[in-house]
């Protein structure tokens, strides 16, 4: 008769899985992340920064990853440790196909940061007017403000995003 496995070595496999799901969130593999949730990896584990595996896959543009998170529960407004959530990720990225998903899914057109930036505003920063025009087909507010009092325009302005600031001037 074998012995039960201890607890440090299960720690160490359930580690491993989890180590595994934010490689595979970060590089796609769509496949693989899935086979780790089916052995119970929970979609909404963090890393160290407080990145949970939505965001990772969204940031770095991976629309299928992204879309079977979302399908196994993830939460779309989890932020992370500086307050980002996968919106203003994806908004500060370019991706106007994940920023809809997203927001398909339950993520907040307006969701704000700790300094008052919407995705929005990320978006009309670096001038990622395909972007800008999913979220204002969307609903989002142009006439919100930042903490500092600044408009998405007004950041547009600040960084010469021409494209966005003649969008939403």
């Amino acid at each position: 008769m074998s012995a039960a496995p201890s607890h440090a070595s299960l720690d160490d496999r359930a580690l491993s899985l989890v180590r595994s799901a934010f490689e595979h969130a970060r590089t796609g593999d769509a496949e693989a992340l899935r086979a780790l949730l089916d052995l119970g990896v929970p979609p909404e584990v963090r890393n160290e920064k407080g990145d949970a595996l939505l965001m990772l896959a969204a940031y770095h543009g991976h629309a299928a990853a992204a879309r079977l998170l979302l399908e196994r529960g993830a939460d779309p407004e989890l932020r992370n440790d500086r307050g980002q959530s996968p919106l203003a990720g994806v908004a500060f990225k370019g991706d106007a196909a994940l920023a809809a998903l997203l927001v398909e899914h339950g993520a907040a057109v307006d969701g704000a940061d700790a300094e008052g930036r919407t995705p929005l505003m990320f978006a009309a920063m670096f001038d990622r007017v395909e972007v800008v025009e999913v979220l204002l087909a969307r609903g989002a507010d142009p006439s919100r403000r930042d903490a500092a009092g600044a408009r998405a325009v007004d950041l547009a302005r600040a960084m010469g995003a021409a494209r966005a600031m003649a969008r939403l001037g």
